[in-house]
């Protein structure tokens, strides 16, 4: 049995001829279809991210003009490895996904909520894109109220009089 003869039987695989039963439950979209699972199978509902970290990894040298153009947009025309905070809108999305082989996008998460207006500067990112905000300490009002007491009290001791007392203490411990 030579090599040509097991070619010539041999015949390609096709999805075709394999007997597959054509799916049917198929949702026509404007530019493709979309084939949902069998079944009760639901995906999970997934709430995208209100902002992007994009984080440019190529260099900008070397790219066409019109990606320059969009690296230079967002603001990304700097250093390499430069960090950007874009908005997840249509628009921008759009522009990322022309440029997406220079840049690396990060969902940014917040686990612990959005900041409030009092609490704007006390915020991070960290790499992986979780924005973390640290609640601004709220100091305890009692403590305001006998300090407050205390800095206003007339027998406090003023700082003359601190000065002499400690410097005799200092010469005579004893006494």
């Amino acid at each position: 049995m030579s090599f040509l003869s097991v070619l010539k039987g041999f015949k390609p695989f096709h999805l075709a001829n394999a007997g597959l039963k054509s799916w049917t439950g198929a949702v026509k979209y404007e530019t493709y279809t979309y084939y949902p699972r069998p079944g009760e199978e639901k995906d999970p509902p997934y709430e995208p991210t209100k902002l992007l970290m994009v984080q440019r990894i190529r260099p900008f040298r070397g790219n066409p003009k019109n990606h320059k153009k969009i690296l230079y947009r967002i603001g990304l025309d700097g250093k390499c490895g430069e960090i950007a905070i874009v908005k997840n809108i249509p628009e921008i999305c759009s522009m990322l996904y022309k440029i997406k082989h220079i840049i690396k996008v990060t969902p940014i998460r917040t686990p612990n909520g959005l900041p409030e207006s009092d609490d704007l500067g006390a915020g991070y990112l960290k790499p992986n894109g979780e924005f973390i905000v640290s609640k601004r300490l709220n100091p305890d009002p009692e403590r305001l109220r006998l300090t407050e007491e205390f800095q206003t009290d007339p027998a406090r001791l003023d700082a003359d009089t601190l000065i002499k007392d400690t410097r005799m203490k200092w010469i005579n411990p004893w006494n």
